[in-house]
């Protein structure tokens, strides 16, 4: 299949499905929907009709889903692995050892957000194990699964895209290497961490964390929902008996200890490095540990993690009889069976991306729009920003977003002002990351809201406000950046702004109440 020019056209898919999953609240009819819309442009500018769309349509999702096979094993293997766990008693123990250490809300919020910046290998991994851990002490404190699944969300994607350890940072340093810059070729590596200072997104997204944390700042729908569980009521309180419910279908065992919670992701996180190492080739020789995680497949190498993981687990669990062998084999049944939704949803955003970017050309239309706009050199950064947010909100991937920007982006900056690279290409990623973090059809979103508990629509409605609030302030930073190229200018303003907005933001929410 290849690829058409269907100019405005191309971006009536994603339209189409992120404003009926913020009306009807539902995801899956919505990407459906969006799907077919974009396959139905594509057959009749083809000279096809309906059923040329829907042998497009179950082609491409059997490509994408093909194509993505490892994650759906990886994430089969985790959601074994908790289940497991949990039925061993290691998250029982670990909530219960978790709720006598920590005392407050603000402990329990800044308890989850520092395990989410320890986990910066992938954000899958993150989003996925975090959500498991942290819920039975969030829940105790009366902090709200929409709450919960923000504070994942943003230290997934933000702390994965400046770790240069990460599969984020190996997806970029692969597409950076080998561009040129009047006629200067691009070193991925030194690149990539030279764009992290400038990376205001992902830094102010983890400032705001920690703000929001400490102190009682809340704004938007985000505010009903945390006095609501405050008060153990409304959806919080639903959502935490639903997971009682789930639980209480295990046998659980009472022999659990916390070590059965933490050598089993020690494991994961173990297995998931040298596994990226393996899969890049570095055990092979000739290459440096940033070359092989550069080369590395993130989806194969998680995937061999996790069932290491679960091979961990088996000989911690089973001998000393803390799970019997068949609740075992039992158990990784009804972990794969957890993870069937987000299957379904990842398999769904997975395909209405390829419509956007294999089929209808959505990012060279809106990259092209850029290319020719002739914009003044110092606003470069602050509108490549917005481009990347809006293109990744629409086809609700990042890494789609890098792929096709990051060549656009250099290419615009090496005839119009070369000094602006470095910071054109962090606005890049900072857009693309933002888009990522607030879209309904992105699968971090997707998998945040899956391991917090909660509702999607909630998770993406109550998380909207405050990724806009980072993003503005971001593009004033990058206004900043164009016109000075000064890291702690543009750094120092942003920052400030951020306080200032949230201040102002916060007096005006209590006012309202």
């Amino acid at each position: 299949m290849d690829a058409i020019n269907a100019g405005w056209l191309s971006i009536i898919p994603p339209i189409i499905a992120i404003a009926l999953a913020l009306l009807t609240k539902e995801v899956i009819s919505s990407l459906i929907i969006g799907i077919l819309s974009g396959t139905l442009i594509y057959a009749f500018s083809t000279g096809g009709g309906v059923i040329k769309a829907v042998d497009v349509t179950f082609s491409l999702m059997a490509q994408k889903l093909g194509d993505n096979a490892a994650i759906i094993i990886f994430l089969a293997c985790l959601g074994a692995l908790v289940t497991i766990i949990t039925m061993a008693g290691g998250s029982r123990a670990y909530g219960d050892w978790a709720a006598n250490k920590i005392k407050s809300r603000r402990g329990a919020q800044l308890g989850t957000s520092l395990l989410g910046g320890l986990i910066f290998i992938d954000d899958y991994f993150n989003c996925l194990t975090i959500g498991t851990v942290m819920r039975p002490v969030t829940d105790k404190h009366g902090i709200s699964r929409a709450k919960l699944a923000y504070i994942i969300d943003a230290t997934a994607a933000p702390i994965c895209i400046i770790a240069p350890i990460s599969s984020w940072a190996a997806s970029v340093i692969s597409q950076m290497d080998g561009l040129t810059v009047n006629g200067a070729a691009i070193n991925g590596m030194q690149t990539f961490m030279a764009t992290i200072p400038f990376n205001l997104y992902a830094i102010l997204t983890l400032i705001m964390v920690i703000i929001l944390c400490v102190t009682n700042i809340e704004f938007g729908p985000m505010a009903k929902f945390e006095e609501a569980a405050r008060n153990g009521k409304g959806d919080a309180a639903a959502e935490a008996a639903a997971t009682d419910d789930e639980l209480s279908s295990m046998n659980i065992s009472s022999k659990g200890k916390v070590y059965d919670l933490i050598l089993p992701i020690v494991a994961l996180i173990i297995f998931a490095v040298l596994s990226m190492l393996y899969v890049g080739g570095y055990f092979e020789g000739g290459m440096t540990i940033a070359e092989g995680f550069g080369n590395t497949d993130a989806g194969s190498a998680l995937a061999i993690a996790g069932f290491g993981a679960l091979i961990v687990a088996f000989f911690l669990f089973v001998p000393r009889k803390v799970v019997a062998f068949k609740d075992f084999m039992d158990g990784i049944g009804l972990g794969v069976k957890s993870m069937v939704g987000a299957f379904i949803i990842l398999t769904l955003a997975w395909t209405i991306s390829g419509v956007c970017r294999d089929l209808l050309g959505t990012g060279e239309f809106v990259g092209n729009l850029v290319a020719t706009s002739n914009m003044p050199a110092a606003l470069i950064p602050a509108i490549i920003f917005l481009v990347a947010g809006g293109l990744a909100f629409a086809m609700g991937t990042s890494w789609g977003t890098f792929g096709i920007l990051i060549p656009i982006v250099v290419m615009i900056c090496s005839a119009v002002a070369p000094e602006l690279v470095t910071v054109s290409l962090s606005a890049t990623l900072a857009g693309a990351v933002f888009g990522d973090h607030c879209s309904p059809i992105s699968d971090t979103t997707i998998l945040s809201s899956t391991g917090a508990g909660c509702n999607h629509i909630d998770h993406v409605s109550t998380q909207i406000p405050y990724t806009l609030v980072v993003a503005g302030c971001c593009f004033v930073g990058y206004i900043v950046a164009g016109f000075t190229n000064n890291v702690w200018l543009t750094l120092g303003s942003s920052i400030a702004l951020l306080a200032i907005v949230l201040v102002v933001l916060d007096k005006r929410s209590k006012r309202n109440r």
